[in-house]
C-alpha cells in the first residue's frame, strides 16, 4: 500500500512517515473507547470488538489502560462470515428450487438481474429478520417481476412447478433462519474462540460494522454469550465505527500501547552445515540455510519495541549482503521453504572494505512500532544505516 501511494504522487519519499496504516478492528476499538465510560468501564477492563462487515468478520480483545490508552492482548482472528455469505445461502435456496444450473447461467450471462434479485431478498427480507416467527409473515418474490431472464434457464421439472406457482417463491420464517444460521453459527464459534484465546475476563463486547445491524446476529450472540460477557452492545454509528475509530488513530497514534503478533518474524541465514542437519540442504560450500526467529506469533509487543541480530559476512570478500525477511504461523519452524512461510521483503545493503575481511559486523533490527515493521541494518564499523518498512500481516 505504501508503494502504491508513492506511485500515486501522494507521498514525496517512500519512507514518509505522513502515511500511517490501522486495521478495521483495531479502528473499531480506538471509537469503541468513548463507549467503555458510559458502561461504567475503567482501565483494567479488557472488551472484545466484533467487526462485522459485508465479507468478512474480524474480532480482537482489548483492555483498556490508563490514560485512555489500549493494549492488545489476544492475536486478531477473523473469517470469511460476513453479510454477504447470507446472500449466498439465498442464491442456494434459489439453486436447489430452481436448478444450480440455471443460476450459474444467470450469474454468466444477467449478473445485473442477480444482483437487483439479492437486493430485493436484502431490502424485504434480510434487513427487517429479527428471529421472532410471530413477528415473521411470508415473503413471496415474483422472479417474472424481479429477475424474468432467470425463466430462461430453468428447465424440467422445476419450471413445471414454478409455471403452477406462477413463477412465485415463498420465503417462510424457517427458510430464512436456515440462510442466516450457518453464518451466524461461524461468527459465534469465532466469539468462542477469541474469549478462550485468553485467561483475562471480557468484560464487553461491542458489534460494529453493517451486519452487526442484525436483529437477528444480535440477539443469537447475546443468547450465547449473556453469562460469560455482562456489556454487549451496539455503539452509535456501528458501520462507520472504523473511519471515524481510524480518524481518532490517526490524529492520537499513541492511543495503541501494544500488538500481538499473529506470525513468527525472522530471516534467512547462511549457517555452517554440521552433523544432525539435512545433507540434502548442504550447499557445496558445506553450509545450510535456516530461518532464524526474530520475534515470535502471540508475543505482545509494545510501540517502537526492537528485536536484534547482529550478521556478518560468509565469506572474507563479500562485497554486499542481503537479509531475506520471513514470516510464518509456526513458531518452531527452522526453513524458510516449510509450508506456511512468506516472504515479508528484503533488503540489500552494501559491505565495503572488503579487505578487512570478516570483521564487518552489520546490526539488523526489526522494529514493531505502529501498522509497519521497520527492518534497520546498521554498518557497525562504518555507521552507515538502511533502512525499510513492510506492513504488519494481519
Amino acid at each position: 500500500m505504501r508503494e502504491c501511494m508513492f506511485n500515486a504522487g501522494y507521498l514525496d519519499n517512500r519512507q514518509s512517515e505522513n502515511l500511517e496504516f490501522t486495521t478495521e478492528p483495531e479502528a473499531a476499538a480506538v471509537y469503541c473507547m468513548k463507549s467503555l465510560t458510559e458502561h461504567h468501564l475503567s482501565a483494567g477492563s479488557s472488551f472484545m470488538i466484533v467487526d462485522c462487515g459485508g465479507g468478512t468478520v474480524d474480532l480482537t480483545t482489548r483492555t483498556l489502560l490508563p490514560g485512555m490508552k489500549l493494549s492488545e492482548i489476544t492475536e486478531r482472528s477473523g473469517d470469511l462470515c460476513g453479510s454477504s455469505y447470507v446472500d449466498r445461502e439465498f442464491l442456494r435456496f434459489l439453486g436447489r428450487k430452481l436448478g444450480y444450473a440455471a443460476m450459474k447461467k444467470l450469474k454468466e450471462n444477467h449478473y445485473g438481474q442477480m444482483q437487483y434479485l439479492v437486493q430485493q431478498f436484502c431490502s424485504r427480507v434480510k434487513f427487517s429478520f429479527n428471529g421472532n416467527p410471530n413477528e415473521f409473515s411470508t415473503k413471496e418474490l415474483d422472479i417474472e417481476r424481479v429477475c424474468p431472464a432467470l425463466m430462461e434457464y430453468v428447465t424440467g421439472h422445476a419450471k413445471e412447478q414454478m409455471e403452477e406457482a406462477d413463477w412465485l417463491i415463498e420465503l417462510d420464517f424457517l427458510n430464512v433462519k436456515e440462510m442466516f444460521d450457518p453464518v451466524v453459527n461461524k461468527i459465534i464459534d469465532l466469539i468462542t474462540k477469541q474469549l478462550a484465546s485468553t485467561e483475562r475476563r471480557c468484560s464487553a463486547m461491542f458489534l460494529v460494522g453493517g451486519f452487526s445491524e442484525s436483529q437477528y446476529l444480535q440477539q443469537q450472540i447475546r443468547r450465547q454469550f449473556m453469562n460469560q460477557v455482562p456489556i454487549i452492545a451496539v455503539p452509535k454509528h456501528p458501520i462507520a465505527a472504523i473511519e471515524r475509530g481510524a480518524l481518532e488513530y490517526g490524529l492520537n497514534m499513541e492511543i495503541v500501547q501494544t500488538r500481538v503478533l499473529k506470525f513468527c518474524y525472522g530471516v534467512e541465514v547462511s549457517a555452517k552445515w554440521e552433523k544432525g542437519d539435512p545433507p540434502e540442504r548442504r550447499t557445496p560450500s558445506g553450509r545450510i540455510f535456516k530461518f532464524h526467529r526474530l520475534a515470535l506469533r502471540g508475543v505482545e509487543v509494545a510501540v517502537d519495541q526492537k528485536f536484534y541480530y547482529t550478521a556478518g559476512p560468509v565469506v572474507p570478500n563479500q562485497t554486499d549482503m542481503t537479509f531475506n525477511i520471513f514470516i510464518t504461523p509456526d513458531n518452531n519452524a527452522k526453513y524458510c521453504d516449510e509450508d506456511g512461510m512468506k516472504m515479508l521483503g528484503k533488503m540489500k545493503i552494501d559491505l565495503p572494505d572488503p579487505q578487512r575481511g570478516k570483521n564487518r559486523l552489520v546490526e539488523f533490527t526489526l522494529t514493531f512500532g505502529t501498522m509497519e515493521v521497520k527492518a534497520t541494518a546498521i554498518n557497525k564499523r562504518t555507521g552507515q544505516i538502511y533502512e525499510s518498512s513492510f506492513i504488519l500481516e494481519f
